[in-house]
C-alpha cells in the first residue's frame, strides 16, 4: 500500500483541531470512576466543575485548554506499507502549520533561545515526530498528542543503582507527585519510564503517560509495579487541581526496556486531566478517525 502526502498532510492537520477539541472516551470514563469514588467535597466539586468545562467546550466547538502545546505526531507502519519518509515528515509539518493558521490556533511554540513565535506550531525539530513499526500488513496510523507546558514541566530523570532496588523507582514516583502537587492540572495519568539509557527511559515515561487508560504494561513486573502505584498516588491527598482528595491521578502507567548492569534509569512524565489525543488509520478502504 503507498501513502499519499497530501492525504497525510490533511489528516495531520485535522488530527491537531480534534485533539485539541475532543476528549478521548476513556479519559471520560476516568472522571466518573474518580467523581464515583471521591470522598471530598472539595474533591467533588472540583470534579464536577472540570467535567462541566469538558462538556461544554465540546458542546461550543472549543478548545478544551487554551494551551496547544507542543505538537507530537507518532507514525505506526504496517509490513507492506510504502512511503517516501522525508516526504511524509513533510507533509505532518505542513498539516501542523495548516491547523495553527487556518483554524487558527494559538502557536505554543518558540525558538528557545530567542524565544521567537512563528505561529504555525512548528520550529526547530517541531513538530515531533516518531516512527515504529508494527505487523500489521496494509494500515500505517498516525497519533497527534499536544503535550501542554503544565504537564510537561514536570519531567524527571533519576539515574538509579541497581542496590537501591524497585524501592526506589516507587520513592521516586511518588516524591515526584508530591513535588508536582497541582502544577500539572490533576488528576493525572503518571508516566513511568524504568530502565533502558538515559534518552530511552524519558520516552518511555511520555509513551506511558499518553497511552489509554485501562491499557496495561506488557512486562508483567511492569503491570504490577503500575497497580501498586496507581494505589499510592491516590492516598497521598493532592487531589483534583491540587486542591487535596483522593482524585490524584487516573491511573500510573508504567513501560521499561532492558538496562546495563550498573544502572537503572527511572524517569517520570505526568499528563494532565485534559489528556489530549487523536489518530487516523490509513488503510486501502481510506482513512479513519479516532482516539
Amino acid at each position: 500500500m503507498n501513502i499519499d502526502p497530501n492525504a497525510v498532510e490533511e489528516a495531520a492537520r485535522e488530527l491537531y483541531i480534534r485533539a485539541l477539541k475532543i476528549l478521548p472516551p476513556d479519559i471520560k470514563e476516568g472522571f466518573d470512576r474518580l467523581s464515583e469514588r471521591e470522598t471530598s467535597d472539595t474533591g467533588k466539586a472540583v470534579l464536577g466543575t472540570m467535567i462541566q468545562n469538558i462538556a461544554v467546550a465540546e458542546d461550543t466547538n472549543n478548545l478544551l485548554c487554551q494551551d496547544t502545546g507542543v505538537p507530537i505526531y507518532n507514525v505506526i507502519v504496517g509490513r507492506n506499507v510504502q512511503f517516501d519518509g522525508a516526504m511524509l515528515k513533510e507533509a505532518i509539518r505542513k498539516g501542523c502549520e495548516r491547523a495553527t493558521t487556518e483554524h487558527p490556533l494559538r502557536s505554543s511554540v518558540v525558538h528557545p533561545l530567542t524565544r521567537k513565535n512563528n505561529h504555525t506550531s512548528t520550529g526547530v525539530r517541531v513538530p515531533v515526530i516518531h516512527f515504529d513499526y508494527d505487523d500489521t500488513t496494509d494500515e500505517l496510523r498516525l497519533e497527534m498528542i499536544p503535550k501542554g507546558s503544565g504537564s510537561e514541566n514536570n519531567s524527571w530523570l533519576r539515574m538509579a543503582i541497581p542496590a537501591e532496588g524497585v524501592d526506589a523507582v516507587k520513592a521516586f514516583v511518588v516524591d515526584r507527585v508530591l513535588e508536582a502537587g497541582g502544577k500539572t492540572c490533576p488528576p493525572t495519568i503518571v508516566g513511568v519510564g524504568v530502565g533502558g539509557t538515559s534518552e530511552l527511559c524519558m520516552h518511555m515515561a511520555k509513551m506511558a503517560a499518553t497511552r489509554p487508560l485501562g491499557s496495561h504494561c506488557q512486562d508483567p513486573e511492569g503491570r504490577k509495579l503500575e497497580e501498586e502505584l496507581s494505589a499510592v498516588v491516590n492516598e497521598l491527598g493532592v487531589g483534583a487541581q491540587g486542591l487535596g482528595g483522593d482524585s490524584t491521578a487516573f491511573a500510573v502507567h508504567v513501560e521499561l526496556a532492558a538496562t546495563h548492569i550498573t544502572m537503572n534509569p527511572v524517569a517520570v512524565n505526568m499528563q494532565c486531566h485534559s489528556a489530549r489525543r487523536a489518530s487516523a488509520r490509513f488503510t486501502p478502504e481510506g482513512v479513519t478517525y479516532g482516539f
